[in-house]
């Protein structure tokens, strides 16, 4: 069902998404394109608004996707069914349900690909960014060993300001554990690895969005 629906959705949808996103996306040295991205991955993200889920559809447009949701999503009338047969894996924040761990395990065993949104929540304004991960991602990630693939985007949806994104060079779990350290050790440290990482890309795609700027004034 779920295959079904993000396929009709990126078919109905890619003119929107041109029109009203009008992204312009940007790439690490290493990174990966969205369209070469093959095998089991999980895609790891700044949270900005609820629409952040439709722009990973079309930055990976030949992969299914399994998105990491919030409960509360589930609950209403219209969007918690859609979200649903949209292949959205509920995630039940302040309860000790850690079920969607075992399925997204299922769907990497698979070579599927997983999106999560480490902040758990949208920032409230005021708020410093980005917001504390939650480690479930990095469990995730270090339980599965599949490649952590960053993005960092700037959220500007249906407004004026362009919409910016920098795709990141993978993350890969191997390269961060660490033998000496226990498993909750090892979670920590591949998470603050993550949180850093989009903290590097954003100030990355600041200075390439300036020298872009300051080449058309050229």
């Amino acid at each position: 069902m779920y295959k079904f629906m993000q396929t009709f959705v990126r078919i109905t949808g890619v003119l929107p998404y041109l029109l009203i996103f009008r992204t312009k996306v940007y790439y690490q040295k290493n990174a990966i394109k969205g369209s070469k991205l093959k095998g089991p991955a999980i895609v790891y993200a700044n949270h900005t608004s609820l629409y952040d889920f439709a722009q990973m559809l079309f930055l990976f447009p030949f992969r299914f996707i399994r998105c990491l949701m919030a409960e509360l999503l589930f609950k209403k009338p219209v969007l918690g069914p859609f979200l649903k047969s949209m292949g959205g894996l509920e995630v039940q924040r302040d309860s000790h349900d850690f079920s969607f761990l075992h399925k997204t395990d299922l769907i990497l065993e698979k070579g599927g690909l997983v999106c999560a949104f480490p902040e758990a929540r949208i920032p409230k304004e005021g708020e410093a960014l980005p917001l504390p991960f939650k480690p479930s991602t990095a469990y995730i990630a270090l339980k599965s060993g599949a490649p952590l693939i960053p993005v960092y985007s700037t959220g500007y949806y249906f407004c004026k300001q362009k919409n910016y994104v920098i795709i990141g060079e993978p993350i890969y779990v191997e390269d961060i554990f660490d033998n000496d350290l226990t498993e909750k050790e090892n979670v920590e440290k591949i998470n603050t690895v993550m949180r850093n990482k989009i903290i590097e890309m954003e100030n990355e795609l600041k200075e390439r969005i300036n020298q872009g700027k300051k080449g058309k004034k050229a």
